[in-house]
Formats: C-alpha cells, structure tokens, sequence
C-alpha cells in the first residue's frame, strides 16, 4: 500500500486510536508505520529542542509536541513540506516528507515552513494493518497536504472525512467480507 492517510472509524473506542487521523509512512509486507497527526501532547517543541541541546533563534515554546502514536514514544519524527533521501525518511506524497533525522527536525524548523513534530509512532505487524482495514476499523484515503499541514488540529478528523465526502454521524463501519 503506498503512503495513505487512515481515518479511524466513528465506532472504534480504542482510546489509543478513537478520533485520529493516521499519517501511514510505510506499509510492506513486512507491516506498517504510521504518525497520528490530530493528537496533541502537553510537551511543547521548546521543550524537546532544549532536550536535543539545539538552540535556534526562534522560539517553539508555543508549538506544541504531537502524540504520534503508542510505540517508542520517545522516538521523533518530523512531517514537513518537502523531500528526503530515501535512507533519512519517507516521502509520502503532496510535497510532504517524514524523517526521524535531528539534521532534517533542524533544517525543516529553520525553513520556517508548517511542520508537525510527533513523539512515538502508531505500528503494525505484517497482514495486521490490511485486517483492521477489512474489519471496518479504518477508513482510508489518499494523503492531503492541507488535512496533514495546514487545517486546525481539532478539525482534522472531519476534515479528512469531509475530503472523501462523508461526516462522522453518517458512517457506520462493517467488517469488507460481510
């Protein structure tokens, strides 16, 4: 599957999951890695920039850490408009990369573009991912500059639904193979 957006189900409840908007990165064979991209933490990009020993002339005290996802939730990724190399991140399409590289968190924050800093990260081993999708607990749809960069981080959800034409109340999610 190639870099997608997953939009979680109206009835899933799992409260890692219920209400997020997943920033899938990679997805092989071999299982899947995504960020949540609609879920904010306490932590603000200061704080971690000043763990990281990085000062730069702008201050990030109001930009707040994104909780990207349950799995080493010490491990950062940056989503920025723009490209890495293939062996520093991914490239996920609409002019957005991804990268756990301190060199691009630097750079991207320098450029002063919109920018998302997500501590963890949402995984799946292999065949898993495709199973949830099958038993109706994601929806799926293609990767939107504006959903993952520039809408309101407590609009996303709606706004990815509202991309393929759909709002929270009017969904109800069943398992494909029904």
């Amino acid at each position: 599957m190639e870099p997608c957006l997953i939009i979680a189900s109206p009835q899933m409840k799992d409260p890692f999951f219920e209400g997020v908007v997943i920033l899938v990165c990679q997805h092989d064979d071999n299982g899947a890695l995504g960020l949540v991209i609609n879920r904010e933490t306490s932590l603000s990009v200061q704080n971690v920039l000043e763990q990281l020993s990085v000062e730069l002339a702008h201050s990030y005290e109001e930009h707040a850490v994104n909780w990207g996802g349950p799995v080493e939730p010490g491990a950062g990724f940056i989503v920025f408009p723009g490209q890495v190399p293939d062996d520093e991140g991914w490239n996920v399409g609409q002019g957005i990369a991804v990268s756990p590289s301190r060199d691009q968190l630097i750079e991207a924050l320098v450029q002063d573009e919109p920018f998302l800093l997500c501590l963890g990260y949402a995984g799946w081993g292999s065949g898993q991912l495709d199973d949830e999708i099958r038993n109706g607990s994601w929806i799926v749809t293609e990767v939107d500059l504006d959903v993952v960069l520039a809408t309101a981080m407590d609009e996303r959800y709606d706004s990815a639904l509202a991309k393929l034409g759909l709002e929270a109340t009017g969904v109800w999610m069943q398992p494909i193979d029904e």
